[in-house]
């Protein structure tokens, strides 16, 4: 069997799958609970390739690519094509290519520091062209391209498949994630934007947070007075749960699974649920203690709150600034598109009653994990590429820069009031007329929700699924004859660090990067991370994988 491998280098996780080159079918799927780099969104990625070298970066990048390879049951001489999909930083990283030209908004910096902006157009590359995979002497690299450098090719294969290129019909895709790259067209122009929501609406910076898996809470619903909590199960299916007391966390029915914490989809549903139910009022918890007990000791707290809060108020806010550079009212859209993995899990309806899609779009699609689905399009047809390479040099595009950008920044502070500091909505909106930006409306009540997914990743193939827990790189410091490193290292908050070989270990994907970088201060000196040296992957035979245990 000739044998090939797509792979989504996605900001919160890598997605891959062994794909038989001669019949199309998907063989297999190996999925990473993190992205190998250290920090929890693109920033802190963007952060610690120009802080640390590119060369670390792109190393721990494939370093993670060969242990899912290695997972997915491929020989390196059977790997005959290699295709990746991602934003330009994830795709620059694994190239090797520089991200200064990403990294900098402000033209005046760029030639301050003559900044050269980089060729990402599509690419067949031979397997030896790129660092650290040399070994798949058979392989081709296929590489999809950018429309423009700051428009990547998820962003590509988000307009391609939400199906926007056929329809004169003003729509909004967007992929909820922690990048938020999202695309609105209107009046045949298509105008794109990407919003640091954070990695909230991954799971992640919440009390109880986790990543999508097994055993996460994914849905609520409130029966009567109780919470009734949904998990999903091996196969990533929605599962009743317990219903709970939200006050106390009394379980007042036992439902067959257990959870392990709450996903981002589960946070949504909740903050949706709670407001309607009056057990929040922003930004506080109607409960004696200030938080809402789930099943099996899962908590969701005013802080958790907040952290959710900023991530759809950095959504709604990329919406009302690309239908500001449109020169629409947010009541023009009637179709929006779900993409991602929140995008396929999250009830799309509870979403839109919190605005994260538009409240006046009378059809939501949930298309499920595009970037994955294109990286396989390209994976098995060249034509496919080139198709691709023609619509990104013909689609008539307009970026936004949120950034830099006056509306996103007075829209996003509105919100960030709405959602911690107690501002109601009808304030909300009395602000946004005043700032002469597009209005809001109160939110339809029934729109037609069409789910063509019921995964995010619809065939996992006959070989079957796993999620690997570890990544199986290591970044590590010689600290020889440190008496306190192991007492230390207790201290990290994300339980990243080890001491073993007179060195310290960072678990580059555990590690919550510049957002946190504590070891430097309760570490002993001399510790610096300019001293890290990226290890090399362990054997797969020895990487943990996902089990319902």
């Amino acid at each position: 069997m000739k044998t090939g491998v797509a792979i989504d280098l996605g900001t919160s996780g890598f997605r891959s799958q062994k794909v038989d080159l001669e019949t199309g079918d998907i063989k297999r799927t190996v999925v990473t609970m993190r992205n190998p780099l250290p920090g929890a969104n693109v920033m802190d990625h963007m952060d610690f390739a120009i802080s640390y070298g590119l060369e670390n970066a792109h190393k721990l990048v494939i370093n993670a690519i060969l242990v899912l390879i290695d997972r997915l049951g491929v020989a390196p001489e059977d790997l005959h094509r290699l295709s990746v999909c991602g934003n330009p930083i994830q795709l620059s990283l694994f190239q090797g290519i520089t991200i200064e030209d990403l990294a900098y908004a402000g033209e005046r910096k760029r030639e301050k520091l003559n900044i050269q902006e980089q060729n990402r157009s599509s690419k067949c590359l031979k397997s030896e062209e790129i660092s650290g995979l040399e070994k798949f002497s058979n392989c081709t690299v296929v590489i999809p391209p950018a429309i423009r450098h700051e428009i990547g090719a998820d962003a590509l294969a988000l307009i391609v498949n939400s199906g926007m290129l056929n329809s004169d019909e003003i729509a909004i895709a967007t992929d909820f994630g922690t990048n938020a790259e999202m695309a609105l067209k209107a009046g045949g122009v298509i105008y794109t934007g990407s919003a640091a929501a954070g990695p909230a609406l991954e799971g992640q910076e919440i009390k109880d947070g986790v990543l999508a898996s097994p055993r996460a809470i994914s849905d609520v619903e409130f029966e009567g007075d109780n919470l009734r909590c949904y998990v999903l199960d091996k196969e990533m299916s929605r599962t009743k749960g317990d219903l709970v007391d939200p006050k106390t966390g009394a379980v007042i029915e036992e439902g067959p699974i257990r959870a392990k914490g709450i996903t981002g989809t589960g946070v949504i549903a909740l903050m949706e649920e709670g407001m309607r139910n009056g057990i929040i009022k922003l930004p506080k918890i109607q409960t004696p203690d200030g938080i809402i007990h789930l099943q099996d000791g899962v908590e969701f707290t005013e802080n958790d709150i907040k952290e959710a809060g900023n991530a759809i108020g950095a959504l709604r806010a990329g919406h009302i600034t690309l239908c500001n550079a449109a020169g629409i009212q947010m009541a023009d859209i009637k179709i929006s598109h779900m993409s991602g993995a929140a995008g396929t899990y999250m009830d799309a309806k509870k979403a839109q009653q919190i605005g994260m899609n538009p409240y006046n779009a009378s059809t939501i699609t949930q298309i499920g994990n595009t970037s994955l689905k294109t990286a396989r399009e390209i994976l098995l047809s060249d034509e496919r590429l080139q198709e691709l390479q023609d619509i990104a040099s013909q689609i008539v595009g307009t970026h936004v820069m949120f950034a830099t950008d006056e509306a996103f920044k007075e829209a996003y502070i509105l919100e960030l009031a709405y959602w911690g500091e107690g501002m109601d909505f009808k304030m909300l909106k009395k602000f946004l007329k005043k700032k002469e930006l597009p209005q809001l409306d109160d939110p339809i009540d029934n729109p037609t929700i069409e789910r063509l997914v019921e995964r995010d990743i619809p065939v996992y193939g006959d070989e079957g699924y796993e999620m690997i827990k570890q990544t199986g790189t290591f970044l590590s410091v010689a600290m020889p004859g440190c008496a306190e490193c192991a007492e230390k290292i207790r201290e990290c908050p994300t339980h990243a660090m080890s001491y073993k070989d007179d060195a310290v270990k960072i678990r580059s994907d555990l590690c919550d990067g510049s957002n946190c970088k504590k070891c430097l201060r309760f570490m002993p000196q001399p510790y610096s991370w300019d001293d890290l040296v990226v290890e090399e992957p362990v054997s797969g035979s020895t990487v943990e994988a996902e089990t319902d245990d």
